[in-house]
């Protein structure tokens, strides 16, 4: 039996990467490198920095990328794309053409016997009512259709922009870990493992953009955030006994 890899926050097409190219070979390099022993896949959202699916035609760009997932659905590897907040707009185009499952919010999945919490992290716990205001509107179908009759080549320059001007999405500052009382994460895992499910295992985040492993009560029960592919190079692996996180050094 083969293992389950993770991976979140990759923002492939961000204008601020030097060489996007070079970036996109890196990610290709290790979705090979997984081929010979995954079963699965769980991508975590922010894949793409930007992406919005039109009824018949998409956006240019990430072939190497979209065909190293092709390479691995069509051996066999089971793979999921969580919606995050800046590829929010997945429809139905790289689910029927490479054969995927996309994921908008969150499931709670058992894998090898151990029941994972799985989201990108941007949907949970208490949102500030301005990013709450904008989650619901994008989307609303209504919103949508109202963006895709604007012409590809002023909203694809506007979302980028946007994309730059997110905190923490500069390539120059690092994310870090502020403690476990400064981090809404760990206390939206602490009160669902309370209120609503203590059989969880695992926590599995994207979003933060830091490297964590938190073990979260006696039992073991531990939260993971997957780091990303602008510092970190990061991902994670389970194998029916351990997760670990590794840095991808190709």
């Amino acid at each position: 039996m083969g293992r389950v890899y993770f991976i979140s926050d990759l923002h492939l097409g961000a204008t601020y990467f030097p060489d996007p190219k070079k970036w996109e070979s890196r990610v290709v390099a290790f979705l090979d490198s997984i081929a010979a022993d995954a079963d699965e896949l769980y991508m975590l959202g922010d894949i793409l920095d930007y992406w919005y699916e039109y009824r018949n035609v998409v956006p240019r760009g990430f072939v190497r990328f979209f065909g190293a997932l092709a390479r691995l659905a069509d051996s066999g590897v089971n793979i999921h794309w969580f919606i995050g907040n800046h590829d929010i707009w997945l429809f139905d185009y790289l689910r029927n053409e490479i054969g995927l499952e996309v994921v908008d919010g969150y499931v709670v999945r058992e894998i090898r016997g151990k029941r994972f919490f799985l989201t990108h992290g941007d949907g949970v716990g208490r949102l500030k009512p301005t990013f709450r205001f904008l989650r619901r509107m994008f989307r609303n179908r209504i919103c949508q259709k109202l963006y895709a009759a604007i012409h590809p080549r002023w909203t694809i320059a506007f979302a980028h922009r946007w994309s730059d001007s997110s905190r923490g999405y500069s390539p120059d500052k690092v994310s870090s870990f502020e403690g476990e009382e400064n981090e809404p994460l760990v206390k939206f895992s602490k009160e669902y493992l309370r209120d609503v499910d203590s059989t969880i295992d695992f926590f599995v985040y994207g979003h933060r953009h830091i490297l964590l492993d938190l073990q979260l009560n006696p039992a073991g029960c531990r939260m993971i955030v997957l780091g990303d592919w602008i510092h970190h190079f990061s991902y994670g692996v389970f194998d029916g006994e351990r997760f670990e996180l590794k840095l991808f050094d190709r």
